[in-house]
C-alpha cells in the first residue's frame, strides 16, 4: 500500500460512500479495506458479504498510508476497468487469430500482470482470466507495466478459477499449464491444440493443485544454460510466443 496519487484515484474513502457503492454498484468495487480497530463496521461487513465483494481487515496505519485523510476506518478500492463475463470471453476466443486465453492463478505482482497483458495483446491473444482473490490489483502499477494493453485487452474476473477452467474445457478449449518437473512436457515438442487456455501460477508457490489438475498438459521450458530462474512474466512470454509460432 502507498499514497501515490494515481493509486488514490482508485479509492473511495468513508463509510457512507462505500456503503452506497455496495448497495447500488457493487460490481465497481474490487476490495473494501477495514481498519481492525474501527468500531461499528457490521453494516459494511454485512453488505460486503451480501454483495459478494471481498474485504480485508488491516491495521489503521496501513489504511492511513493508503489514504492519508478522513477515511473513517473504511476505504473501497475500485476496479477501474470494465470486465467481461466468462461466456463472452470464450466466444471472443473463437474470433481471434491467436485463440488463447491467459489464465493467472494468484499472480500477485502487478508488474508481472501488466507485462503478461502487454505480451498477450501484442501476440493477438483473446483475453486475460483471473480469480477475484489473491490476484494483483489491476490498477496503476499493472497499467504502467502493460503500457495501455489493459485498456484494450478483454479482462475476465471469476470467483473460482478451477470452475472457470472446467467451463472453458466444456466449450472445447484445451487447458495447458506451466510447470517444471518430470511430469511436464517439453514446450518445443509438445502437441498444442487450439483454442486453448494457458495457466500461469503464483510467483513463489506455482499453480494450486486444484487448478493444475484441470490442465491437459504441463508445459516446461528446457533450460540448457544452467540457469532456471525465469520469472512468471518471462516464462509466460516465451510459452505464448512458441504457442503462436506453432499456431501459425
Amino acid at each position: 500500500m502507498n499514497d501515490n496519487p494515481d493509486l488514490r484515484s482508485h479509492l473511495t474513502p468513508g463509510r457512507k460512500p462505500v456503503l452506497e457503492l455496495l448497495r447500488s454498484r457493487p460490481e465497481t468495487l474490487d476490495t473494501v479495506f477495514l481498519a481492525e480497530d474501527a468500531p461499528g463496521l457490521g453494516d459494511v461487513l454485512g453488505q460486503c458479504k451480501e454483495a459478494g465483494v471481498r474485504f480485508r481487515k488491516v491495521r489503521r496505519a496501513e489504511l492511513d498510508r493508503m489514504f492519508p485523510g478522513n477515511h473513517q476506518g473504511v476505504v473501497g478500492r475500485l476496479r477501474g476497468r470494465q470486465l467481461m463475463d466468462l461466456d463472452a470471453l470464450i466466444a471472443e476466443t473463437g474470433r481471434c487469430s491467436f485463440p488463447l486465453i491467459l489464465a493467472l492463478d494468484q499472480v500477485q505482482d502487478p508488474g508481472n500482470v501488466g507485462t503478461l497483458a502487454r505480451t498477450l495483446l501484442a501476440l493477438g491473444g483473446a483475453g486475460l482470466l483471473f480469480p477475484r482473490d489473491r490476484t494483483a490489483f489491476i490498477g496503476p502499477a499493472a497499467a504502467k507495466a502493460a503500457a495501455g494493453a489493459l485498456d484494450r485487452l478483454p479482462l475476465c474476473q471469476v470467483v473460482n478459477l478451477a470452475r472457470a477452467l472446467d467451463a472453458c474445457a466444456e466449450a472445447g478449449l484445451t487447458i495447458y499449464g506451466s510447470a517444471a518437473g518430470p511430469a511436464s512436457t517439453d514446450l518445443f515438442t509438445a502437441r498444442l491444440d487450439f483454442p486453448a487456455v494457458l495457466v500461469l501460477g503464483n510467483e513463489d508457490k506455482g499453480m494450486r493443485p486444484n487448478v493444475g489438475k484441470r490442465c491437459a498438459a504441463m508445459l516446461s521450458i528446457p533450460m540448457r544454460g544452467g540457469f532456471d530462474s525465469l520469472n512468471v512474466a518471462q516464462a509466460g512470454a516465451m510459452i505464448m510466443t512458441e504457442m503462436l509460432r506453432r499456431r501459425s
